[in-house]
């Protein structure tokens, strides 16, 4: 059996148009500028095929989403095969009439569909009503193998919840990906209540690396984002998208107002070398955790 052999991540940051094709054409060009940069394994930020719709609960939104596979899925599998990358695609997925789901399609390096991830924690907040519009997903928590490596998606609310990395990366992975469409609402834009923000949501995903010894990859959108049909003032997407190695250490990072493709190497012997120095899954002690499949311990 051949050992595994380091890859390279690429992140392509960008900002979306209301045109639908425009951005899946923009994606896939990005792709392939990622591809020519180095890069084997690369991300789309979330539902980059639109406008962040879930400000505002719309039915007419349903229209944006398509099947997986799909038209996106099928554009991006021949770049996928041309370039011989690996590709992850953050899509609305229409798996039904009536039944929808926020969908990481994994493309891989010949072209096939290696798998899907659907986005298992939703939220609904003011300008995030997600759970209008998705189902959680029913895949579980996957490292789904491809031809560079086993490949960890997690999706954008998903980066707050230690135990989905956590059952991720014992699958396996070596790499955490985010695909992300997280922002500032104006009135905390910049202002020390949105730099915490912004400096937790880097925190939690770099601890997601440390605790277990992986790399994390997150990748965001840009841009100032209105409500289609008004309801609101919009949000600012921070951007930021970052690679970080499995002691946190932040190797790439974006701006948080420019487009950008990030490209960085997965060091197999580094994570080898810090989970021996570091041993935090030898020493969990998983006979001592019940209850964390509660949704609160009562005293």
């Amino acid at each position: 059996m051949n050992a595994p052999k380091n890859f390279t991540v690429g992140l392509v940051q960008m900002g979306m148009s209301a045109d639908p094709a425009e951005n899946l054409q923009k994606a896939c060009a990005k792709v392939e500028e990622a591809a020519k940069a180095g890069a084997q394994v690369i991300c789309l930020p979330e539902l980059f095929r639109s406008p962040y719709f879930c400000q505002v609960e719309d039915h007419a939104a349903f229209d944006l989403a398509e099947p997986v596979p799909g038209p996106s899925t099928a554009a991006l599998a021949k770049i996928a095969k041309d370039k011989k990358v690996v590709v992850l695609a953050s899509l609305f997925e229409r798996r039904a009439p009536g039944l929808y789901h926020n969908t990481t399609a994994v493309l891989d390096a010949d072209g096939s569909l290696a798998g899907l991830y659907r986005k298992m924690h939703i939220p609904d907040d003011p300008a995030f009503y997600e759970k209008f519009y998705f189902t959680p997903g029913d895949l579980g928590f996957r490292a789904i193998p491809t031809a560079r490596a086993k490949i960890g998606t997690l999706v954008c609310w998903d980066q707050w919840y230690p135990e989905a990395a956590r059952l991720t990366a014992l699958q396996g992975a070596p790499v955490l990906f985010y695909p992300t469409a997280i922002g500032w609402h104006p009135e905390v834009m910049r202002s020390m209540e949105g730099l915490e923000m912004l400096d937790a949501w880097r925190t939690v995903q770099r601890g997601h690396a440390i605790a277990n010894g992986v790399y994390v990859a997150a990748v965001n959108r840009i841009g100032h984002e209105m409500p289609a049909h008004g309801g609101g003032k919009g949000l600012t997407f921070w951007g930021t998208s970052f690679i970080c190695d499995p002691f946190g250490a932040i190797l790439e990072e974006a701006a948080d107002d420019k487009e950008a493709i990030l490209v960085a190497e997965i060091d197999l012997a580094r994570i080898e070398k810090l989970r021996r120095e570091w041993p935090f899954l030898r020493d969990r002690r998983i006979d001592a955790y019940t209850g964390l499949d509660k949704r609160f311990l009562d005293a």
